[in-house]
């Protein structure tokens, strides 16, 4: 009974000493959950990336306070550019966030005073052209200090026929000069204008996949009742970054939560690598029991693009902000929805500052900003020194990050990946299987038993010339007695 016991007792506590890993991570410092998923899509808590930081308020600033901010952009040179929509003006901060460097309400037009109308989105050249997406003036202004160098209004296309309402959401410019907007119900994708601020067509644009069974619904339906039934339209854009090779990065509804983000090369098409889960929508586990009480998919509604790859999205649904690296992986998840410092109300908007990431709220009218903690910094600049092409040092920052977290399944791939670039598969397939990377696995698998194959052919190839020449000299001497055996029988028989 006591042996029965004791056995139970040991049980339960090597049970209980393999769950601790995946839950002792959770950081009680900060006010939302941090964690990844898995390969087998299980939450894995982890350290935190980032903690909250400052907390910025238009009244701190001297500008009185914000209202309904909805954009923020920032610049080459690290300064802030802020859409205060409710108060209808640009708000420029410099880099340390404390100083106003301007406040643009009204700008020089054609010789007259102009000002904006619930202006929305914000971009910055690197000659610093500012672009507004002047929302209910229906126009995207192009400024060059308090003076419009440029709008684009009213575009005019057979695409968009007679009765099309230009209301701009959103706008970027890329290195070549072309202005990508978000306009409000397009969905045939995202408005790209020429240098010159003339129209030239959609891109991007996102289908939505009918399946057999609705075809097949909707082909037995009335018109009444096609006009109930849900209506099979593109899906709707909702942020836009673009990267320093200008590609854009473009966050879009997605109801299915498997791909809430796209990567757009100049043709338009996506190019965006989805991981080894295949899904950068955001969460994965979208029930209650998930580390949220909200259920249903992440609603993404903004983009920033980070460097060296990466890229991060905000989910307005639960506050989480999601990182990924250049080939789709998700970094790791933190933010959430609350009352505390470092938590949101009404996330609207996202970019990235160096180490900083900075966010705005539409309810609590501030810009809140997360700082980066040592494990955050240590996952960013590994996957920058792989993306960069310096391996060696990047197996060096992840065994670090599994010194802070030893269940982070990407650095034991990350690190499995550069042994496989250097060449040591039978060291890489021991990381790789660690990291469940099934694919590169398989490569370096593949390459192994090549290896082993060529190194050991010669005496291989030896050994199976000397097991067919035994083999026939045996079956020989073998038929051989047999003959002779049938020889003597037959003879014996004859005398007898």
């Amino acid at each position: 009974m006591k042996l029965r016991q004791s056995i139970s007792i040991l049980i339960i506590v090597i049970v209980i000493a393999t769950m601790v890993p995946l839950f002792a991570l959770a950081d009680d410092s900060v006010p939302y959950d941090t964690y990844v998923y898995d390969y087998w899509e299980y939450i894995v808590f982890t350290p935190a990336p980032y903690v909250p930081g400052e907390t910025i308020s238009g009244i701190a600033l001297g500008i009185g306070a914000l209202n309904d901010p909805q954009g923020i952009y920032i610049a080459h040179d690290n300064a802030v550019y802020i859409t205060d929509t409710g108060n209808n003006r640009i708000v420029i901060l410099e880099p340390d966030l404390h100083t106003v460097r301007d406040v643009i309400t009204t700008f020089e037009n054609e010789g007259k005073t102009d000002s904006f109308d619930r202006p929305r989105g914000v971009a910055v050249t690197t000659d610093n052209i500012i672009y507004v997406a002047d929302t209910e003036n229906r126009r995207v202004v192009a400024l060059d200090g308090n003076e419009a160098i440029k709008t684009v209004s009213n575009p005019q296309s057979e695409m968009l026929g007679d009765d099309f309402d230009f209301v701009p959401l959103k706008v970027t410019v890329d290195f070549a000069g072309r202005v990508f907007v978000i306009a409000r119900n397009m969905f045939q994708g995202i408005m790209t204008f020429n240098s010159d601020g003339e129209f030239i067509g959609f891109y991007g644009t996102i289908n939505v996949n009918i399946t057999l069974w609705q075809r097949f619904w909707r082909a037995l339906s009335t018109q009444e009742q096609r006009a109930r039934q849900q209506l099979f339209i593109p899906t709707e854009f909702t942020g836009l970054d673009v990267d320093p090779a200008g590609f854009v990065y473009a966050s879009n509804i997605d109801r299915d939560g498997e791909q809430a983000v796209r990567r757009l090369n100049p043709n338009g098409e996506d190019v965006l690598r989805k991981g080894i889960n295949d899904n950068v929508g955001g969460d994965l586990l979208t029930w209650p029991a998930s580390p949220s009480p909200f259920s249903g998919p992440s609603n993404i509604i903004d983009v920033t693009y980070r460097g060296d790859g990466m890229y991060s999205l905000l989910d307005s649904r639960r506050g989480r902000i999601f990182t990924y690296d250049y080939e789709g992986n998700l970094l790791y998840i933190f933010g959430g929805m609350g009352q505390q410092a470092g938590t949101f109300r009404q996330p609207t908007a996202i970019a990235a500052q160096e180490n900083r990431v900075l966010a705005l709220d539409a309810i609590r009218n501030e810009i809140i900003t997360f700082e980066q903690t040592l494990y955050g910094e240590l996952i960013n600049k590994a996957v920058s020194l792989r993306y960069s092409g310096d391996e060696a040092k990047a197996v060096e920052t992840w065994r670090e990050v599994l010194k802070l977290n030893e269940n982070f399944e990407l650095a034991n791939a990350g690190i499995g990946k550069a042994y496989l670039t250097a060449g040591n598969n039978s060291t890489a397939m021991y990381y790789l299987r660690l990291g469940m990377d099934r694919e590169n696995y398989s490569i370096a698998f593949r390459r192994w038993r090549n290896d082993l194959l060529k190194d050991n052919i010669g005496w291989i190839l030896s050994v199976a010339v000397g097991g067919i020449f035994g083999y026939v000299i045996i079956r020989t001497v073998i038929r051989r007695r047999r003959k002779h055996i049938e020889i003597d029988d037959g003879g014996g028989a004859f005398d007898a």
